[in-house]
Formats: structure tokens, C-alpha cells, sequence
């Protein structure tokens, strides 16, 4: 009997160890190899070394975490690491200085400690390339001197057309032939467009939109007073802040790159001078207490990051972000998304030269073998009824030193004699590459453009979020084939229990309405069949000082019920859209059971000669 108990012991064992290497936590702390916060010396050399060190001693297994010592780290280009990375939706040139890369780690946590990571002239922050199991929490990422010069308004001849300005203090500048230029390490911009702020509430100056800035024909005062002689704009009264910038886009706060388990706890961009964060190819990742945002109530800054908070190009599994807080960037809190290939030449029935279109997006991996496709015709947006399958996908370049813009496709079936190039502008779309998505719980305030950005063909929940003067349309559901080339049909989406505080005080692309369902289809009158489909608008509270609270556009079944609108009057009426609910091209619609002033009402209109 003893010996059968010994023997049991023995294999329970036995079967646990393999279990016990899989779970044994190896901890690194930074600053045993030398990295050391409040120095002021440059963290960015540093860093790269002591990661290559740490992942010399792990092993297949191993379940890591790196830590940081809390406090301030400064990171700078001299020293940094060079890389060159193809980045959607932002601009391709390369390379990138880059502060902090980890790439190609399994099991790996990244812990800040509550750390500001500080970086100074033009950076990439964080890239993360190829890894799996990976969390990043508690840390902070802002620049010592943004791309984007914040002034006050002091004086405003409007007779004149003139205007007096006053820079922030963290402001630096020259002016060069009568040029202002905003300037930074190794780096100088000539600001050529605006957004005004409220001084007061930090909010979007009230139908005022992108606005040109008086950067050229410009004298210096006194130090940091400087009188633009040729700047005329009446909106712009003594005391409003204005983020003066261009639209140059070259790097995100943080990019994920073909990761998969990627999560983001408690990290918090302050700015960034493309999107907060970019992940392209990653299949499922989550945001817990994301930030893109100011630095509390006392923060001197009117603005964030140069372009979106969130940013998610042709990822698959499921995507998450929960208990969020996005204000002051400029553009959109979250964009989810793929990109349309255009089919540019049939080589027979099964093969095809297909090519990227958007300047923002190219040199990266469109598709795998295995992936499954659809096909859209880009005037009329209508999905043809023949899914496909990739055999093979090839880079068509001359060389390997020719960033990926085209690519040879295989497909398992024939395409057919009408899906042809010569016949129709075509787009293809990679079905396998699109999330699933939950967005709960966040604050969307006081950002320019739009609130949230939904293109997949996969489960949508959007619940629970607060979107609180946002300057556009606050939730946009889209696909375009045509400009962007970004897809593509939502098939399953939920919007419930949301509340609407006075979005749409500006005039942005797409913002028909607070809600607004706007596919871009430059040939609607001669589309056949629909492109959304299946999307619930219930639950959701409306406070607005305009009429349009929800404009749809191709649409195949959708419900917009139970919902609670009231009306007040912070801004005068402005908008073109005169109705509360606008519907064009839409079917199998049930719009019901919605009170306005606390009275039941149809809200329903339609535009003449479509259905609904």
C-alpha cells in the first residue's frame, strides 16, 4: 500500500512540472542594469542594452516582468535606435528613432511603476513587434516640447485683420522672413492650420472646425508676443487657447505590430505626434484604463495627441478597450478597421495584381494564405455574393528595398468574368483580419472631429460611454473604398446605453449626425443591395442643442428604439441637417418608442424616393 502512495506521489509530481516551468516568474529591474530615473541623462541607449541583456537569460517558458523604477525618465534621439517600420495611417518615411522597442518576447510584462517616460525631438516611444503574451501598465508617455504650438489670443483687430498671440511658456520659436515656426529638438514647423479651445472649459470653440492660423506676415512684440498683421478671424476672442499644428504624422505614442495577447493596463499618453496608439496585424488586444489625455485639471495643455487616440488596422480576434478616457487629441478616440486593395490588373481567373492606395497606408503585410476575401465595387459599394480564399500572396516589386505596395494574388476559385478591373473599380476586402469589438465604459471629451470609428463585419458592443462635446459626429460607422480605402461593412452592431452631451458643434467628413451610419458610396442611386446591415440603437440618452441625432445611409435592418432625447440650448441650431433622424437607402428599419422633452414622438424622416 505504501509503495502505490509513493508511486501516486511520484507521478502527480512528475505531471506538475511541466506545469511549474511554465509558470515560474523571472522579474527584472531596470535599474540593476543601470537605467535610473530623475538623472536627466538620456534613458534611450541604455534601455536597448539592458533589454538585450534580459532577454539573453530567459528562456522558453519563462513568464518575465521588467520593471521601472518610479520616476521620470528623459529619452532623446542621440543614441536611439533606428528602425524602419511601415505604420498605418500615418506618414512612411523612415526610419524611426524609437525609445523603447521590444520585439519578439512571449509572457513579458511591462511595468512602469508609475513612471513618466519624457521624450524630446522626433520619437517613436514604444514599439512592440512581434510579441506574444504581452502587458504593458503603469506608465506615462509625454513629449518635453510637442509638434504643436499652443498660444493664447490677446488682441483681435477684426477691422484690421489683425491678431496679437501669446506662446505657452514650454513654447519655442523663431521666426525667419516673417515666418513663424515652432522649433524643438532637432526639428522646426511652420503651424499651418488650428483648433481653438474655450480658455475656460478646455471644449471646441463652437462651430468653428479646423481654422487657418496667422503664421506667415507675423512680427515679434516682446518675447513671446507676437503679432500675426494678415490673421483675420472673429471667433477667435481675447483669451481663446489655440493648438496651432500641421498634419504631419510620422509616429505613434505606441505601436503594436503582427502581435497577439496584447495588453495595455493603466497607460497613459499625454501626447504623441500621430495617433496615441497604432496596432496593425495583432490578433486580440485589450485597453484597461487607457488615457489619452491631459494631465489632470491643472494641466496648462489644451490639446493631446496630433491625430486619433486609438487606432486598430486590420487586427483580428477581439479588441477591447474599457474604463478609457480620451480629450483633446485630433481626431477620433478609437478607429477599427481594414484596408481595401484595389484591384488593378486579372492575370487569369484565379490571379490578380492588387494594390494599396492611400499614401498612409502601404509597406506592410496585406494578407496570408488561407485568408478569406470578399470583393466590393467601389462606386456603388455593393458586395458581390462570391467569397474567396488565398492560395498564395506575393510582393509584385523590383526589389526587397521597395517598400510593399502591390501584391500578386491566388485565389481558390475563379473569380468570374464580371469581377474584372477593366469593367469596375474593385476593391478586395480581407474578411480574416477583422476583431470583434467591445468599447464600455470610456469618456470621449473636447476632441476635434468625431468620437468613435466602427468598420467590421464582426460583433460591435458599444455601451456604456460618455461622449462629451465632441466636435463631430460622436459614433461613425463607415467604409470606403474610394479615398481612405478603408473597409468595411458592420453587420452586427449595438449602441446602447451611451449617453450624448452636445456633440456636433462643428463641421467635420461624415458628421451628418450624432449618430451617423455613412458609408462612402459615390454612386448611390444605382447601388442594388445594402451595405451595413443588423445595427441596434437602444437605451441611449441624448442632450443636444441641435436637431440631428441620427443619419443612416445603405442600410439593411436597423433598430433605433427606446431612447431619450432632450434638447437645450447651450449653442445656437447650426447644422444643415434639419431632421432628428435622416434615413437614406434604408430597409427593414424599426424606430420607435423614443421620447423628446420627456414626449413620445416619431422622429422618422426620410429623403424623397428612398426606401425605409
Amino acid at each position: 500500500m505504501l509503495k502505490n502512495t509513493v508511486l501516486l506521489l511520484l507521478l502527480i509530481f512528475s505531471l506538475t512540472l511541466p506545469l511549474q516551468a511554465q509558470t515560474k516568474v523571472k522579474t527584472f529591474h531596470l535599474d540593476t542594469y543601470g537605467v535610473l530615473p530623475n538623472l536627466k541623462e538620456n534613458s534611450a541607449p541604455k534601455i536597448a542594452l539592458a533589454l538585450l541583456k534580459i532577454k539573453a537569460e530567459i528562456v522558453a517558458g519563462d513568464s518575465v516582468v521588467i520593471q521601472f523604477k518610479k520616476g521620470r525618465y528623459e529619452f532623446h534621439p542621440e543614441g536611439a535606435l533606428m528602425r524602419e517600420y511601415y505604420i498605418s495611417n500615418h506618414d512612411q518615411d523612415n526610419p524611426k528613432l524609437v525609445g523603447i522597442e521590444l520585439d519578439g518576447f512571449k509572457n513579458l510584462t511591462l511595468d512602469g511603476n508609475g513612471s513618466d517616460l519624457m521624450f524630446h525631438g522626433r520619437m517613436l516611444p514604444l514599439a512592440l513587434i512581434e510579441n506574444t503574451n504581452l502587458t504593458v501598465k503603469n506608465l506615462r508617455i509625454d513629449f518635453e516640447k510637442p509638434h504643436i504650438a499652443q498660444v493664447k489670443i490677446v488682441e483681435n483687430d477684426t477691422l484690421a485683420g489683425s491678431i496679437i498671440f501669446e506662446t505657452a511658456p514650454w513654447v519655442s520659436y523663431t521666426i525667419r522672413d516673417s515666418i513663424f515656426y515652432n522649433t524643438g529638438e532637432g526639428w522646426e514647423m511652420q503651424p499651418i492650420a488650428g483648433i481653438a479651445f474655450e480658455e475656460d472649459t478646455k471644449r471646441i470653440v463652437y462651430n468653428s472646425g479646423d481654422i487657418a492660423v496667422g503664421t506667415s506676415s507675423v512680427s515679434e512684440l516682446s518675447p513671446g508676443l507676437i503679432k500675426a498683421h494678415h490673421w483675420k478671424n472673429n471667433k477667435l476672442i481675447p483669451g481663446t487657447v489655440v493648438a496651432m499644428r500641421s498634419y504631419y504624422r510620422p509616429t505613434p505614442g505606441i505601436f503594436v505590430h503582427k502581435g497577439k495577447n496584447i495588453g495595455f493596463r493603466n497607460v497613459k499618453v499625454h501626447y504623441a505626434e500621430g495617433m496615441g496608439l497604432l496596432a496593425q496585424l495583432t490578433e486580440n488586444i485589450s485597453l484597461d484604463g487607457f488615457e489619452v489625455a491631459l494631465r489632470g485639471d491643472d494641466d496648462p495643455r489644451y490639446f493631446t495627441t496630433q491625430a486619433d487616440a486609438t487606432h486598430f488596422s486590420s487586427c483580428k480576434g477581439k479588441i477591447s478597450s474599457t474604463n478609457g478616457f480620451y480629450e483633446g487629441m485630433m481626431d477620433d478616440a478609437i478607429n477599427i478597421h481594414g484596408t481595401y486593395l484595389k484591384m488593378t490588373e486579372k492575370i487569369d481567373a484565379r490571379t490578380v495584381i492588387a494594390t494599396y492606395m492611400h499614401p498612409q497606408a502601404y509597406g506592410f503585410d496585406w494578407g496570408y494564405a488561407g485568408d478569406d476575401v470578399q470583393f466590393v465595387k467601389s462606386k456603388t459599394m455593393d458586395l458581390w455574393d462570391h467569397q474567396n480564399k488565398i492560395v498564395s500572396i506575393t510582393p509584385e516589386r523590383k526589389s526587397k528595398d521597395v517598400p510593399l505596395k502591390a501584391f500578386r494574388i491566388t485565389f481558390a476559385k475563379d473569380l468570374g468574368h464580371e469581377i474584372d478591373p477593366t469593367t469596375f473599380d474593385i476593391g478586395i476586402e480581407n474578411l480574416t483580419w477583422t476583431p470583434s469589438v467591445i468599447f464600455s465604459g470610456n469618456t470621449i471629451r473636447n476632441n476635434r472631429a468625431r468620437g468613435a470609428l466602427f468598420s467590421t463585419p464582426k460583433p460591435t458592443l458599444i455601451a456604456n460611454n460618455l461622449f462629451d462635446h465632441t466636435s463631430g459626429c460622436a459614433i461613425l460607422l463607415c467604409g470606403d473604398s474610394n479615398g481612405w480605402y478603408e473597409t468595411g461593412a458592420c453587420t452586427d452592431v449595438t449602441i446602447r446605453d451611451n449617453k450624448f452631451v452636445n456633440a456636433l458643434t462643428s463641421m467635420y467628413q461624415f458628421t451628418t449626425a450624432i449618430i451617423s451610419i455613412y458609408p462612402e458610396i459615390p454612386d448611390l442611386e444605382n447601388q442594388t443591395t445594402y451595405f451595413h446591415s443588423g445595427i441596434k440603437i437602444e437605451n441611449n440618452k441624448f442632450e443636444t442643442f441641435d436637431h440631428p441625432i441620427l443619419y443612416a445611409k445603405s442600410v439593411n435592418g436597423l433598430t433605433f428604439k427606446n431612447n431619450t432625447v432632450i434638447t437645450n440650448q447651450e449653442y445656437p441650431e447650426f447644422h444643415n441637417n434639419t431632421n432628428a433622424i435622416l434615413f437614406e437607402r434604408v430597409i427593414n428599419a424599426d424606430v420607435g418608442d423614443n421620447t423628446l422633452n420627456g414626449s413620445s414622438i416619431n422622429l422618422l424622416q426620410t429623403r424623397s424616393g428612398i426606401q425605409d
